[in-house]
């Protein structure tokens, strides 16, 4: 069985060929790519590392990084596009939704045990579900769903529920974010519980106006880098829009809190990191700010959020997902965490199938910025 995902929007499909068309995007079949797992040599891990941690938004960021490795630009070229059928999912601007207007939710589902799949598969069709996955609890479905702010959130899960046939959903938007961000290392150098080091993105921010050609810019720079020499200029070439011009923006734009970072996203399993954990927690109100600051200082957490509890079904309050090369690996980090914290009222909740994870698309094609 071959692993296919489309270049435009990460829709991944297992069979012998590619689907005809993207039923995700609609693209054609030739824009999917055949995803390997490669053995990965120290020189492609310190890459990687690179990489995901602040890609170099110059004219010829791959020199950049072979200066840094004591590579040769054609050298670190040629490992990324070998580690882009493996490793590396994308190499694009990373924004943060509502500043460009945009909303959010997790959401939890409830379906009979054999009808998760049929149900996924209802689920999937939505163009602003980005990540959905069969969790180990009663409530066994939870994807992401995000929507342009003219748009309703609890509408549109209303009507997920009712076309999937869940017996119960649960809205779990984001009443306090910790942290969003996270930097694996890919060596294997350091130690699974360390400490984040620099900042931590935390906060929700509030919904900029932007301007068509902001619009445009983020049209632009979200979409996957191209592997070569100049990529900038390649997309300047392609879209219209001057490589000084993107420059310009992605500075503003990560000034202004919009873009988080310009980085690659890994596929965490075939960079070596097989397990992630979504810790949950019952923290008492009055000490959810120091728990959520500590938990937000592991550097294997990438998400940590103070959500909704729906009692008694569903009490936790606060999220938080590890990253791992094992389940030994995330099940340390928790259990110090509940050392540090007190907190003994904890659950580990695992993935055991993933049915979508793509990129969202901010702005596609048709969209009216007068909204």
């Amino acid at each position: 069985m071959k692993h296919w995902e489309c270049y435009e929007c990460e829709y991944q499909h297992n069979g012998e060929t590619p689907p005809p068309h993207c039923p995700v995007c609609g693209a054609d079949g030739d824009q999917f790519i055949e995803t390997n797992p490669s053995e990965l040599d120290q020189y492609d891990k310190k890459l990687l590392n690179l990489l995901q941690w602040s890609f170099p938004v110059v004219e010829r960021p791959f020199a950049n990084l072979g200066a840094e490795l004591g590579l040769d630009e054609a050298v670190i070229i040629g490992r990324v596009k070998r580690m882009k059928s493996s490793a590396i999912r994308q190499i694009s601007a990373i924004f943060d939704s509502r500043s460009l207007g945009y909303k959010s939710t997790l959401v939890a589902m409830k379906f009979d045990p054999d009808r998760v799949d049929a149900g996924a598969a209802v689920i999937n069709r939505h163009p602003g579900v980005s990540h959905n996955y069969r969790r180990n609890h009663a409530f066994n479905l939870w994807f992401t769903l995000t929507l342009h702010r003219s748009q309703s959130l609890e509408s549109e899960v209303d009507r997920l529920k009712s076309e999937s046939g869940a017996e119960k959903s649960l809205l779990l938007p984001t009443l306090r974010l910790f942290k969003i961000g996270v930097k694996l290392d890919v060596t294997g150098e350091q130690d699974a519980a360390r400490q984040e080091e620099g900042p931590i993105i935390s906060g929700i921010r509030s919904a900029q106006d932007l301007t068509r050609d902001e619009i445009a810019a983020v049209r632009v720079l979200q979409r996957d880098m191209p592997i070569v020499e100049r990529p900038f200029q390649a997309l300047a070439a392609k879209y219209g829009i001057p490589q000084d011009v993107l420059f310009a923006y992605a500075a503003d734009f990560q000034k202004r809190g919009i873009m988080r970072r310009f980085s690659a996203v890994l596929r965490h399993r075939n960079a070596g990191f097989s397990a992630n954990a979504m810790g949950v927690w019952i923290v008492p109100e009055e000490k959810l700010e120091d728990v959520g600051s500590l938990i937000a200082r592991y550097a294997s957490v990438s998400h940590c959020y103070q959500r909704p509890s729906y009692p008694p079904d569903w009490p936790y309050n606060l999220f938080s997902m590890v990253h791992g090369r094992t389940t030994g690996d995330c099940e340390t980090v928790l259990g110090e965490i509940s050392k540090k914290t007190g907190i003994e009222n904890f659950t580990m909740l695992y993935s055991t199938k993933e049915y979508k994870k793509v990129r969202v698309k901010y702005f596609p094609d048709g969209f009216n910025p007068s909204n």
